[in-house]
């Protein structure tokens, strides 16, 4: 049998005031233990007129200022963001049967953060970013394939690939997370932390 923390929940849920530290935890867990990409997300969009859309992205960095994933800036998710900050973040680590919710307001990084990760990118990528125009239609794929090669003759010093300018990141700040825990005949464990007005985590239980 299980030991119950104080909520009654698994011990996988620590005993904390705030999401950040047991999202690390978690995180942590899921890098040991899930066999591709523990970083992958889905995340969720929607345009200014409602219209939702979902995509699975890789998340890049996270701390208590939130968390950060790449991408073209006016790829499909690129423009709905610009239309509407307001995204949801779902991991799914199906080998802990766990999964985390985040919901919250993106913001563009720092142009010096961008450069940093970029350049921290395999050659390939960096020329990958110049190359596909994220979302667009293609004639065909040789297409694609002519504009990597055009940008990797533009660019042939591997050192010297300067970021895109249509190329950054995005800084999801959550307002909500919700940690969500298996359970036998489907009562799940759902633990989920609310910012007040007042800049402090509330922490309630959910029924399953």
């Amino acid at each position: 049998m299980n030991e119950k923390n104080s909520l009654g929940l698994d011990r996988c849920f620590l005993e904390t005031d705030g999401p950040f530290d047991l999202f690390e935890k978690w995180y942590q867990e899921a890098k040991k233990k899930e066999i591709n990409d523990p970083n992958a997300l889905a995340l969720a969009t929607s345009s200014k007129n409602g219209v939702p859309s979902v995509r699975m992205v890789l998340l890049k960095d996270f701390s208590k200022n939130g968390f950060v994933f790449y991408t073209n800036l006016n790829s499909q998710k690129g423009n709905e963001i610009k239309e509407n900050p307001f995204v949801s973040m779902c991991f799914h680590w199906k080998s802990l049967f766990r999964q985390v919710r985040i919901n919250g307001k993106v913001s563009q990084v720092e142009n010096s953060v961008a450069d940093e990760y970029y350049n921290s990118r395999a050659y390939e990528s960096r020329i990958g970013a110049w190359a596909s125009k994220q979302s667009s239609v293609l004639t065909n794929r040789q297409q694609l394939v002519n504009s990597i090669h055009e940008f990797k003759e533009k660019f042939n010093d591997k050192d010297k690939v300067p970021r895109p300018d249509h190329w950054s990141g995005w800084n999801l700040k959550p307002d909500s997370l919700e940690f969500w825990l298996d359970g036998d005949n489907r009562i799940h464990e759902r633990l989920k932390f609310i910012l007040d007005h007042n800049g402090k985590w509330k922490k309630v239980l959910l029924s399953p």
